[in-house]
């Protein structure tokens, strides 16, 4: 053998270990960029109080993953976020309106979660195995979604057929259908939501059928219960509760007797601003604000 035959034979095997190795993903470009691009030592940390070796969790309150390419999954990844979007409603009516039946219901929401995490520490059941459930996620058992929204569903229900006031003069059947066609289609809705996100928990693999069922179960018996004890026991006490000083400082109200609070504050509205109108008082009200 000659010695350009030497030389040749080592340099194609070193190509071949090269091609082999990019092949097996040992030369990956794309890691070894993110790898240069991100800052090592303690120096460029503003606070080290985790030490070294942390391990690091996720807040699970708005952690949901779906398969990838599933728009079903896509969908209701985003039903099982109704239970946050609810939550940050109550809080901005409570804060807007001030209504002492908002505080209420929202207060039962908050009872409702609290029974929902002692029943689950009590029973500690394990979470189904799956590729995306984290380790250390808490207990199953019962549904904490499922329960929310069959609380949330049921309550909403008693509301709007039992609590809410509304003289209708419909003199047939259909009649009395389309007079109160926002009360069925509103109490469908929130039906089917509260269905949605329990469906939603076993389509994502986060929860068994039976665990959502108990949280269902357990949600609509707590809602039953509350509305029943806010109607019995705590709505004769909002009209004394609102004359207390606090009340008053924090313009809190209680609006259970009248008919229709959006017709009201709309009429209302209509009369004092007719009054300031003819008083001259919106005009001034104008030019001190424009001058």
């Amino acid at each position: 053998m000659d010695s350009d035959a030497i030389l040749i034979i080592p340099a194609f095997q070193s190509i071949m270990e090269v091609n082999a190795a990019k092949h097996h993903g040992k030369f990956n470009m794309a890691e070894d960029t993110l790898r240069q691009s991100c800052q090592s030592g303690k120096d460029s940390y503003l606070f080290d109080l985790a030490g070294d070796n942390v391990k690091w969790k996720t807040i699970s309150l708005t952690h949901v993953e779906y398969p990838e390419g599933d728009i079903t999954g896509k969908i209701l990844a985003w039903c099982s976020l109704l239970p946050i979007f609810i939550v940050v409603g109550f809080i901005t009516l409570i804060i807007f309106r001030r209504e002492v039946h908002t505080m209420t219901f929202f207060g039962g929401i908050l009872m409702n979660e609290l029974v929902n995490m002692v029943v689950k520490h009590s029973l500690a059941y394990p979470r189904l195995c799956g590729g995306h459930v984290f380790a250390h996620s808490g207990s199953a058992m019962p549904s904490d979604h499922a329960q929310f929204m069959a609380f949330f569903a049921v309550y909403s229900v008693l509301f709007i057929y039992v609590r809410l006031l509304h003289f209708s003069q419909a003199t047939t059947v259909w009649d009395d259908l389309i007079d109160n066609l926002w009360r069925h289609v509103l109490a469908v809705g929130v039906v089917l939501a509260a269905v949605a996100v329990g469906f939603s928990r076993i389509y994502l693999r986060y929860h068994t059928p039976q665990q959502v069922g108990y949280g269902l179960l357990l949600g609509c018996g707590l809602g039953i219960a509350w509305f029943l004890f806010t109607q019995t026991v705590l709505t004769p006490i909002f009209p004394t509760v609102t004359t207390w000083p606090i009340s008053e400082y924090l313009m809190i109200r209680d609006s259970t007797l009248i008919p229709s609070v959006m017709w009201f504050e709309y009429t209302q509205s209509r009369t004092e601003m007719k009054k300031r109108q003819r008083r001259g008082s919106h005009n001034n009200y104008f030019k001190s604000h424009t001058s």
